[in-house]
């Protein structure tokens, strides 16, 4: 008898399609009164490639949300390419921990959303120029 196992307990890293995930980093920033600048956050999301696709998960568009917070915390929401991507664990935590290296930047909390569903149409131009989508 199989007893309290569900989809979870047989998906990769323990997240399942339609499962939000948060993934969180670095520590709480006393001395800070302001937001982080954005473009920060966005030129260290640009170096961080997806392993199967030469593209920058930013360009592929798999960055939904950056939110800058008054006390130097960043809230992240971000998707996958397809809901049984196998850096599904990795990912979000590699985002969170390069995210949260900056200077100054507090917590950073990553939160894996699966709504809306990605599509090629999220992706930058120069990302589609490269794969050569139209």
């Amino acid at each position: 008898m199989v007893e309290d196992l569900n989809l979870n307990d047989f998906m990769e890293n323990g997240i399942a399609h339609g499962e939000d995930k948060s993934f969180k980093a670095g520590i709480k920033n006393n001395n800070c009164t302001g937001k982080i600048d954005k473009n920060l956050i966005i030129s260290e999301l640009k170096k961080i490639f997806d392993p199967e696709i030469p593209v920058s998960i930013y360009d592929l568009g798999l960055i939904y949300e950056i939110d800058c917070l008054d006390n130097c915390n960043v809230n992240i929401k971000m998707s996958l390419t397809a809901p049984a991507c196998p850096v599904a664990g990795e990912l979000p935590k590699e985002v969170s921990e390069k995210v949260s290296s900056i200077d100054n930047v507090g917590e950073v909390d990553v939160k894996l959303i699966w709504e809306p569903a990605w599509t090629k149409d999220m992706m930058s131009e120069d990302a589609k120029l490269l794969l050569d989508i139209n």
